[in-house]
């Protein structure tokens, strides 16, 4: 296997649309869902815009782009600093166990110190095994259980 090294991570940038959206695909895809294509277009637009607190790194090996994550910081009532949220990481079926998903979650850690932030969290689907594998070795599991009311 190799190391979470091999995988170099950095900003998207307006040339990668290409190669996100398939990406980004692919996470909804995971999640049996999809999108319209003004979503994509204002999602897009939002990760690149440096005014919005949304933002996306990706990790290229052999300089293909492999895996994606996206991230946003916002206020909360129990701390001073700002929080992470890990919002969407997805790495394309052929990269998968060569260390993105680290790479990716270690790079925003990064990012968070950064900023300020007290703390990155994310959201995963209890039978996620394979991605729960990877996390439970990165972050803490708390055993909170998510609601949600779609407006």
């Amino acid at each position: 296997m190799t190391s979470a090294a091999a995988a170099a991570v950095r900003p998207l940038a307006p040339g990668d649309r290409a190669a996100w959206e398939p990406l980004w695909t692919g996470y909804l895809a995971f999640y049996g869902t999809s999108l319209p294509s003004a979503v994509f277009a204002t999602t897009w637009s939002r990760l690149l815009d440096p005014a919005e607190p949304m933002h996306a790194l990706g990790a290229e090996l052999d300089g293909e782009l492999v895996g994606i994550v996206h991230y946003l910081f916002h206020r909360t009532t129990w701390t001073v600093g700002d929080y992470c949220y890990l919002q969407d990481l997805f790495t394309a079926e052929a990269a998968r166990g060569r260390g993105v998903g680290r790479a990716l979650i270690e790079a925003v850690y990064e990012a968070a110190r950064r900023q300020g932030a007290s703390r990155v969290y994310w959201h995963t689907q209890d039978g996620n095994t394979t991605a729960r594998a990877l996390y439970d070795t990165l972050a803490d599991h708390p055993g909170f259980t998510v609601y949600r009311k779609l407006l």
